[in-house]
């Protein structure tokens, strides 16, 4: 589908329902979206708008890098957004002329719908133009970033705590679905930062120039991004060394007793060992006493062993 708005010289908003229609009007800019463009709808890039066909393919094959190429007429760009649900890379791009802007992207865009919507409203346009719109769905794209980051950290702090006393198995399988998110969004972030670092510093691009502290703003909170995902990395290394710290402990104190046991055992079965060969020599056998004299013994040594290990700490 394809939606095109035009502001006029007058600063009026006019809906049309197809390109050749912009031929006809004395517009300021227009703004054209393609959305889940059919390939019919995908050809007037070429034959309606004349964009350079490497331009063109990168919009067609999708998922490409976040980047920036000037073309003589125009600029393009490709960012990516995040889908809440599963945190999926979903790629918009932008083709940014000196009186248009044309977007693209093969799903329905939520944040390109706010903006659409929100310039439906606007009373004053004498504040918007193409560049206006680039960087409220920017903004938008950047800001929608937030929230997957923010219940990350929210299960992260669950985790830590542990008030449903789950399992450690579960924990950690938890922890290691939380790392794999967060490199998700690791490489969804920093190319889009390292993309605005470039148009920031670009001498190309006169529009962004013009509004250099909103699109730093962008790239501040980019940074901040960056620095969360790093962070809520260490904090998942921090806790699955914990964890595991803690289980190595635990299967110690385990290992500990059972040797203690063990130990305490290797005396007893030595003796019991000795008086169970049934020689017909062995001048104890003919004890009156001698059954519970062993008894005893044995048990004087298990209870002074006891004693031995308490003292030395290992019970």
């Amino acid at each position: 589908m394809i939606k095109i708005v035009a502001i006029t010289k007058e600063l009026k908003r006019i809906e049309l329902p197809s390109i050749n229609e912009l031929q006809s009007l004395d517009y300021d800019w227009f703004w054209i979206d393609f959305n889940e463009p059919t390939e019919e709808e995908i050809n007037q890039l070429d034959s309606e708008l004349h964009f350079h066909p490497l331009a063109i393919e990168d919009c067609i094959h999708s998922l490409q890098r976040p980047k920036l190429d000037y073309y003589d007429d125009f600029s393009f760009f490709i960012t990516h957004a995040i889908n809440p649900t599963d945190l999926t890379k979903e790629e918009h791009d932008f083709f940014l002329g000196d009186d248009y802007i044309v977007t693209y992207h093969n799903k329905s865009s939520r944040e390109i719908d706010q903006v659409w919507n929100r310039l439906a409203k606007i009373q004053d346009l004498s504040k918007w133009d193409e560049y206006r719109i680039f960087y409220e769905v920017l903004d938008k794209i950047v800001d929608n970033y937030f929230p997957s980051i923010y219940e990350i950290e929210d299960e992260l702090n669950d985790i830590e705590d542990n008030t449903n006393d789950e399992s450690m198995d579960i924990l950690l399988d938890r922890l290691f679905d939380i790392r794999h998110e967060l490199l998700r969004l690791r490489h969804t972030i920093n190319p889009v930062r390292d993309l605005f670092y470039r148009m920031l510093n670009s001498s190309h691009l006169e529009g962004i120039k013009e509004r250099k502290e909103y699109f730093a703003d962008i790239y501040d909170h980019l940074l901040k991004l960056s620095e969360m995902v790093s962070s809520n990395r260490e904090i998942t290394n921090d806790i699955r060394d914990n964890y595991l710290s803690i289980n190595s402990h635990q299967t110690n104190e385990v290992m500990k007793v059972l040797t203690i046991i063990t130990s305490i055992f290797a005396p007893l079965t030595f003796i019991a060992g000795i008086y169970g060969m049934n020689f017909t020599n062995m001048p104890e056998l003919s004890w009156q006493y001698g059954y519970f004299t062993i008894l005893i013994l044995m048990g004087i040594i298990a209870l002074l062993m006891y004693i031995w290990f308490k003292r030395k700490g290992w019970f």
